[in-house]
């Protein structure tokens, strides 16, 4: 067999390098306490920023690019919009001036009859000398003309006749049209005349009408007003004899009470109350003086009371006081003897560690037997 030189596939290779890398670059991420930890790829993050960052800067120029090529567009349209006016200026003028040089009215074959003989080409060449073709009027065209002239002028004639009459007629019909016109405001004003007039009586009288009510009512009023002062003096004057002679001003005791009947006690009108008697008086210290008596017996058994409820509560103290000694005590006994049961099972535990350290795990474990342990992502 020949031995032939193969090139090698340069892609295997690369895809093995770039699953390599990133194996690599996975390992330094998983196995770092910090990422691990924390939960955030900071790389990652970074990387992420930078690329929305490049992403706006290119969405930003490209909006500028496209703000300067619309800006070029519209000076472009607003020059070709000036190019076409001003082509369309020359080529106007560049027209204007042709028509005046090459097309004007008197060069015209037609000059006589569009300017009535006058600037028609003139004939230098004697009339001798001209043949049948230079000819322009010949000897009986037009033979009626005196007649169709005469017929036109008698229809002018005619037609200015009838518009006068019909412009007389129409002055009259206008002139008695006015005239009616004229008689219709006349006899409006006169009604109008009239009826301000009645209009202007009948106020007159409302007036006179309304000034005699008022005069009426004044009078009425002012009867009424003295009227209601003469009442408000005797009012006044029957107040100040009933209050003189009350029994609030004579001060009379006996009208203070007022009997009921029925065996009832009198009632006292307080309008007129004055003070008290002394029968009163003395019947008020007496109630005072037995609600004091009834107060300082209440005040003695209370007191009595209280003695006898702070000698209970000092009983239930002492009786508490003893009762929590003794608890303690028991406590106190109980937690020597936890004490020594866990002096007990300390002692136990430790000869157990030392059988442990010394007897049955002699053989430590070396580095290498932890190095082992997490050499791959997988």
């Amino acid at each position: 067999m020949y031995k032939v030189d193969l090139s090698v596939d340069q892609s295997i290779n690369k895809a093995v390098e770039r699953r390599r890398s990133a194996e690599t670059a996975r390992k330094a991420r998983i196995f770092d306490t910090r990422l691990r930890v924390m939960g955030l790829d900071v790389d990652a993050l970074n990387q992420q920023v930078h690329l929305k960052k490049q992403q706006q800067n290119m969405e930003m120029q490209r909006g500028k690019a496209f703000d300067k090529l619309r800006v070029w567009h519209d000076k472009a349209l607003l020059q070709q919009e000036a190019d076409e006016k001003k082509k369309r200026a020359a080529v106007h003028t560049d027209l204007t001036q042709y028509w005046s040089t090459h097309q004007r009215v008197e060069d015209s074959s037609d000059t006589d009859l569009k300017t009535g003989l006058r600037g028609a080409l003139r004939i230098t060449i004697p009339e001798s000398e001209l043949g049948p073709a230079s000819m322009q009027i010949f000897n009986g065209e037009d033979v009626e003309l005196e007649q169709r002239k005469k017929e036109q002028i008698r229809k002018t004639e005619e037609e200015l006749r009838a518009q006068k009459e019909d412009n007389e007629r129409r002055r009259r019909e206008d002139k008695h049209r006015e005239m009616l016109v004229n008689k219709m405001l006349v006899y409006e004003d006169l009604m109008g005349v009239q009826q301000r007039t009645q209009e202007e009586e009948c106020k007159k009288a409302a007036r006179i009408a309304l000034d005699n009510y008022n005069h009426a009512l004044a009078a009425d009023q002012a009867q009424n007003l003295k009227e209601q002062h003469r009442q408000e003096e005797r009012e006044n004057l029957s107040e100040m004899w009933h209050t003189l002679t009350s029994d609030m001003m004579t001060e009379c005791a006996e009208a203070v009470e007022r009997q009921l009947g029925d065996g009832r006690p009198p009632k006292v009108q307080v309008e007129k109350w004055k003070g008290m008697r002394p029968e009163q008086l003395n019947e008020i210290l007496r109630e005072r003086e037995k609600q004091r008596v009834e107060k300082q017996r209440q005040y003695e058994a209370e007191k009595v009371k209280k003695a006898a409820w702070e000698f209970q509560l000092l009983k239930q103290a002492r009786e508490a006081e003893e009762e929590e000694k003794r608890g303690a005590e028991l406590r106190r006994e109980k937690r020597i003897q936890t004490d020594l049961y866990n002096m007990h099972l300390a002692r136990e535990q430790q000869a157990r560690q030392e059988y442990l350290d010394k007897k049955l795990y002699t053989n430590k474990p070396t580095k290498d037997y932890f190095y082992q342990f997490n050499t791959s992502s997988r």
